[in-house]
């Protein structure tokens, strides 16, 4: 049967992990895929199970992989796919559809599904023949994983899965999509320029972001860091490529490192709003940019790269230490790194007094704190809302690279739990935190149940400030939500529960928390906040050191 075949084309792609909602024509695939042994994790929300997989992805370089029924569950993934989209996470989603024999007359739950995730993904496509399932899989992983990677979309008719197959009829791909990865290197004589350029700098910086991580790169980055003596700034997602307290990584100076830097290596990582386009007054008007990236259109788009290098970040980065020789040396750089440490030493005292207030109600920045104290370093981090995500990015580092996950660039409310369980699915050894502010905590809340029954035990932390985003002056409409007892919803759903008022309580409730999780429990603290802290970012302003 062509659901049979859609199991064992998933085993061969290396699969271990889906998430997934039952329902019509997928669960006889489902069922086949956990008859293999291949891991089946039922969620609550096909969204969840989207952004599951994108967190499982990340986790283990590797495409995830979610699966709905037709109609309005694979219309669900949606904004899943979106996200994984805009952040480039190689997600493959498979849904079920009405079957092709009856296109046009109004079958159950008929609709263009391959039309409405078409602008979702990178690729989608439509299985027209139950002897090309396995064909068609491996061509979807393929997709997910070619040059910049990206959620995919497969559509699955209920006629093609439910159709008899002669075996000898099916077209199976000699190698799985992973065995055919690019790494591909880059030129030599643009990376004899960069040498060249970087040799004559007297301020560099080197900017990266994930994918480093999909390449593999964070190895090779580390060692060009060291090597090179660059200081280095990441995106939010792509942090802990380093550890955060390294000598190399001056995070309250990172204004004006970028503002003053006259060369700047630029690692797998877009050029957006979150490095100001890479223009000034972000930069210097007269910065030089280096560019690395896997996807050539990437680096045409921006028209002030004086260097580009297409390629793998690991190969070519590999191809940069082996070739710098004594051009490009810690010791070349070492006033400018006393100047930003300096920058560095003066403001972190500042912002320790800041974040330290005995406040109450608690302002986020001392549950930050908080939490900042407590985490283990090498900790999954997952955080997901307004103030508390623009707070904990200002106070919480991240010292372990691929374990700080949030929002990205598409600002995408409702990730942090299925980030959450999808990272402790992806790494069940690792500790999981999850920080929520509590109006992003709704979208996805009754993913606690899905913790609970699959013993994916994480700790989530409400910064419960009774609605969306701070409002001094109460002029938001919709803003209010009151201060929902979330503690209580989790202990009925079979969590531990823990609610707190005072800023001294932080610590011993993160503690009793922690234990739970650690005996495979999930556990949440409600931390209620103050609902006139505005988070103010202060370490990505264009104009502030």
């Amino acid at each position: 049967m062509g659901y049979e075949l859609l199991a064992r084309a998933l085993q061969q792609q290396g699969v271990d992990t889906f998430f997934f909602i039952m329902g019509a024509p997928m669960s006889s695939a489902e069922k086949a895929a956990i008859d293999l042994g291949i891991r089946g994790i039922d969620v609550r929300h096909e969204q969840a199970a989207a952004m599951m997989a994108h967190a499982y992805a990340r986790l283990r370089n590797c495409p995830g992989v979610c699966m709905a029924c037709s109609g309005p569950g694979t219309l669900n993934f949606g904004t899943g796919l979106a996200n994984a989209l805009m952040d480039c996470v190689p997600v493959v989603a498979l849904g079920g559809a009405s079957p092709i024999g009856e296109f046009g007359r109004g079958a159950f739950q008929e609709f263009d599904q391959l039309a409405a995730m078409k602008p979702l993904t990178k690729w989608a496509d439509r299985i027209l023949e139950a002897r090309r399932i396995p064909e068609m899989v491996n061509l979807a992983f393929r997709q997910a994983l070619a040059g910049k990677p990206g959620p995919v979309y497969l559509d699955c008719p209920s006629d093609v899965l439910y159709a008899e197959i002669d075996e000898a009829t099916v077209v199976w791909p000699t190698e799985p999509a992973e065995a055919l990865r690019g790494r591909p290197a880059g030129d030599p004589a643009a990376i004899e320029k960069a040498l060249d350029l970087l040799s004559g700098a007297e301020r560099p910086v080197a900017i990266s972001g994930s994918g480093v991580l999909w390449s593999g790169a964070a190895e090779a980055l580390a060692r060009w860091v060291e090597q090179a003596g660059m200081p280095l700034y990441t995106t939010p997602q792509g942090r802990g490529v380093v550890p955060e307290d390294g000598p190399h990584t001056f995070p309250n100076a990172r204004s004006t490192a970028l503002r003053e830097a006259d060369v700047v290596l630029v690692v797998g990582t877009r050029l957006n709003y979150v490095f100001g386009h890479g223009q000034a007054p972000r930069f210097a008007k007269d910065a030089r940019l280096i560019r690395i990236d896997i996807d050539p259109a990437e680096i045409a788009a921006t028209p002030q790269v004086e260097i580009g290098i297409v390629g793998d970040a690991r190969t070519v980065l590999e191809q940069m230490s082996a070739a710098a020789g004594e051009r490009v040396i810690a010791k070349r750089y070492g006033a400018w790194r006393e100047r930003l440490a300096a920058i560095e030493t003066d403001k972190a005292a500042k912002f320790e007094a800041q974040i330290s207030t005995d406040q109450t109600p608690i302002h986020p920045l001392r549950l930050c704190k908080e939490i900042r104290d407590f985490l283990p370093r090498d900790a999954i981090l997952s955080v997901d809302g307004q103030e508390i995500l623009n707070f904990g990015r200002q106070t919480i580092p991240t010292h372990v690279f691929g374990h700080r996950l949030n929002s990205g660039t598409f600002g995408t409310m409702g990730v942090g739990l299925p980030f959450g369980l999808g990272a402790k699915a992806a790494r069940p050894d690792a500790f999981v935190m999850v920080l929520h502010g509590d109006g992003s905590f709704g979208l996805n809340g009754m993913e606690l149940d899905t913790a609970v029954r699959h013993k994916l035990p994480v700790l989530v932390v409400i910064s419960l400030n009774g609605g969306w985003t701070a409002d001094p002056k109460r002029m938001k409409p919709g803003r209010d939500l009151g201060y929902t007892r979330f503690h209580d919803l989790a202990e009925s759903l079979g969590c531990v529960g823990e609610y707190v008022e005072k800023p001294e309580d932080i610590r011993p409730a993160l503690e009793r928390a922690a234990a739970a999780v650690k005996a495979g429990r999930t556990a949440l603290v409600n931390v209620r906040t103050d609902a006139d802290a505005q988070a103010q970012t202060v370490r990505f302003t264009k104009t502030m050191t």
